[in-house]
Formats: C-alpha cells, structure tokens, sequence
C-alpha cells in the first residue's frame, strides 16, 4: 500500500501518456482518482464522488488501463475495484509485494519501480550511455561526474538515469538518491524565493546539497532562468566538489544550446557526454518482446513486427502501442491477432497515407503542452498566454497545411481578418530567432505533431 501510494502520481501519468488521454479528459476523469486501499491482489480506487454514472463510466473506460499499468509497475498481478466516495473498502488487512526492498528509502527518491537496467533493452542506439551509466553505478562520484545524457522524446533518457539509481540503491540502501525534473527544481526555486523566508532558501539548498546522487531530467528547460539557473550552478558546485554523483537529461547536447553560458558548459563536459538515438528495427522489436515477458503476455510475432516496422520514432510510442492493444483486446473481449491489432492501432498507424496534420490536431497539441483550454484559444480572451499559443497556432497551420489561406486560419480562431494572421505569424518567427526557450518549446511540438 505504502509503495503504491509513493507512485500513484506516476501511474496516473504514464496512463495519460500511454493510452494518449487528451489532457481534458485526463484532468477530468483520472486525475482526481485516489488510491483508496489494497486487499490481497484487488486495488481499490475511489472516485471522489457518489456518482454512480461516474463510476460506470471510469470503470468501463479506465479499468483495464489501471489493470495493466499498476500490475506492469508492480511486477505482479492486480484486480482493479473502482468505489464511490462514500464506500468503504473491505476490512481485510492489505497485503501488498514489491521488488523494492527498502520502501522507505524508495518513497524519498521519486524513482519509478519499473525502471531498472534489468527492464532495459540495450542496442546501438543506446549502447554508449548504457555502458557510462553502468559505470556511474558501480562507482558514483568517481567515474563519469557529471553524466550528460541526450536524446529526443521517449528515447528512455529518464529510464536509463533512474535505473542507475535502483542500482545505487541495491549496493547501498542507504544512499540518498534524487531524482527530479527541471520543472520540479525550478517551482521549488521560485516558491522559495516568494516566500521572502531565509529559512525556505535554507531548507531547498538542504534538500539539493545534501544528496548523494542527483537527477535532473531536461536540464535545459533550468537554462536562461536567471534565479533557477544561479540557484543550479552552485548546487551544482557544492556536489561536485564533495565528489557527489550528479546526472543530467537534455534534449540536445552542451555545445547545441544557444544560450547555455560557458560555466555551464564547461561543467557539463567535466564528466561524459553521450546521446541516445532512435532504436532500429531490432532494437524495437527487442524492446516489444521484453515488455511482453515482463507483463507475462504471449503475443504472435505477426504483430510484434506489425508495430515494429510501423512506429520507429521513440520507445514510449512503441510501448503505448502495445498497452493500446492488450486494453482493446480485453475491453472487447476478444483474442490478440494481427486484424485486430491493425483495428485497435488504426489512429496511430496509417499504413497508406502520411499523417494528416489539421487544424484541430494543432489545437489540442499546442493547447496540451502549455496546458491551456482550447475554448479559451478560441474565445476573445487576449491574456499574454492565451496569445501566444493563438500565435503558436498561426503559424503551425501556415507551415504545415499548405491549402489553408490565411483567411481560413483567421475563420478557425475566430478573428476578423487575415492582418492578425500574419501579425501571430511574425511574432514567432522573431520569437523563435530571440528566445532560445520558446524555439526549444516550439521544436517539441512540432515533433508531438508528427509522432
């Protein structure tokens, strides 16, 4: 119980990720979901009201995506029991097995039990950061300090660098391992500096300083944020010269960050750098059949090629794909073959035809990514934030949908004339030549847009 609630936060999220919730729906249906209890092999989960509409509905759309994901994570079997908020669970002491040995050390690293060196599929497109980050593992604070790994979306950065946590962890339960992303590290800066309390400052350096590992996913979202970024480069300092392991993920190496200062990336190159690249075909269907063996699933070859040869542009698309299909199998109650697969996949593969690229696809992507509603982008509503995904907007609709005028542009977002149009247009092509973090931003949606 105690395991299942340090990560109940991530299982929610690779839901979202993996079955490809729109955030909406995500927002109003999973995320208000709380573990109520575990009893024997049956998780309780409670939606917080006494909707029985809700709870039909949550549990015919969602049951079988908690099943598969909690029982995957735990490394175990799991029967799903969703319950209204006014429910009691069943009064039967819970019982719950894990592989993580000491809970208590596992709940203070915010380390995903799934990611460890024995869930990992190596090839040659991760090979050199496997074999650095086995060494950081073996030896951390000595052999490679910092490590510097990169590579684009679900590529398995953040799989890579918490496996060499577990492995810590294994060897020395008592080490003090941190994992956290750049947006975690910069709210917790910016909270502490609100406050205007010596004693919060003092309380975040105790946290960051005091660690023997420290993960930072996407550092480069810490770059050009002057009161983060200091905040980083001295706690940075202080690790590295009491010999403690700092690990790095970015989306791009050292020498590609334009507006990285030259402390930065003369620190960065302390240690070793190494890229991650998109997996092979081999590699793919590899990684297909280790996620099969660890859910305990026999699943035709047929199908494990079908997929491999079909999404080749990250890891966590691959394994999505084959989360989608065992979900649809069992919602629908029928076996696993390649017709079905083809049915249950047909919004992520298209086998005869490019990826469509519309209006409203731009819409959602942007509107999730800076998670903003989409009725407000097409409102009247003229907030900076607002705005500025209108504009982002403009301007994907004009790069990648070649017959839409701006006019129609115009008509989609509900404004009166194309002058806007082209005014939203050349505001992010300045912006993409002036401000490193909104082309970093921008470079990631476009790639969620042709995933």
């Amino acid at each position: 119980m105690e395991l299942l609630k340090a990560i109940w936060s991530t299982i929610k999220e690779t839901i979202q990720k993996e079955y490809g919730l729109s955030l909406i729906s995500y927002n109003t249906w999973i995320a208000p979901l709380e573990l109520a209890d575990v009893v024997g092999n049956t998780v309780y989960i409670k939606i917080p009201s006494d909707n029985q509409q809700a709870l039909n509905y949550i549990q015919n759309k969602f049951k079988d995506f908690f099943q598969v994901t909690i029982s995957e994570m735990m490394d175990e079997e799991y029967q799903i029991e969703f319950i209204l908020n006014k429910e009691e669970t069943p009064s039967e002491e819970p019982v719950i097995s894990s592989p993580i040995t000491n809970k208590v050390a596992y709940e203070n690293t915010n380390l995903n039990p799934k990611y460890t060196f024995d869930t990992l599929v190596v090839g040659g497109y991760n090979k050199l950061a496997h074999s650095a980050a086995q060494a950081v593992a073996e030896d951390p604070g000595h052999a490679y300090n910092p490590l510097f790994l990169y590579g684009g979306p679900g590529l398995g950065k953040t799989h890579l660098i918490q496996s060499i946590g577990h492995k810590i962890l294994q060897k020395d339960p008592n080490a003090h391992i941190l994992y956290v992303t750049s947006e975690e590290f910069t709210n917790e800066v910016i909270e502490s500096i609100r406050s205007g309390n010596a004693a919060a400052m003092t309380k975040l350096r105790e946290k960051y300083r005091t660690v023997d590992v420290l993960m930072v996913d996407d550092v480069q979202f810490i770059i050009g944020k002057e009161s983060t970024q200091e905040e980083f480069f001295h706690t940075f300092n202080v690790l590295h010269s009491t010999e403690k392991q700092i690990i790095l993920t970015s989306d791009r190496p050292p020498k590609e960050m334009e507006t990285l200062e030259e402390r930065f990336r003369s620190r960065f190159g302390w240690g070793i750098i190494a890229d991650i690249n998109a997996p092979d075909y081999e590699t793919r269907a590899a990684i297909l059949l280790k996620k099969c063996e660890n859910l305990n699933k026999k699943i035709d070859d047929s199908i494990i090629q079908y997929i491999a040869n079909n999404i080749k542009s990250n890891i966590r698309e691959l394994e999505g794909a084959l989360n989608k299909i065992l979900a649809f199998s069992k919602l629908n109650n029928i076996p696993i073959t390649l017709s079905m697969a083809e049915e249950a996949l047909k919004d992520m593969i298209s086998p005869h035809k490019e990826k469509e690229i519309t209006p409203e696809l731009i819409l959602q992507i942007v509107c999730e990514h800076y998670s903003i509603n989409e009725q407000a982008v097409l409102s009247s509503k003229k907030t900076k934030d607002i705005s500025m995904v209108r504009q982002i907007i403009m301007y994907l609709c004009r790069e990648y949908i070649n017959d839409m005028s701006l006019k129609n542009i115009a008509e989609f977002l509900g404004k009166k004339d194309h002058t806007t149009i082209m005014h939203g247009i050349s505001k992010v092509e300045y912006d993409i030549d002036h401000d490193y973090k909104f082309k970093n931003n921008l470079d990631i949606i476009k790639k969620k847009l042709l995933l």
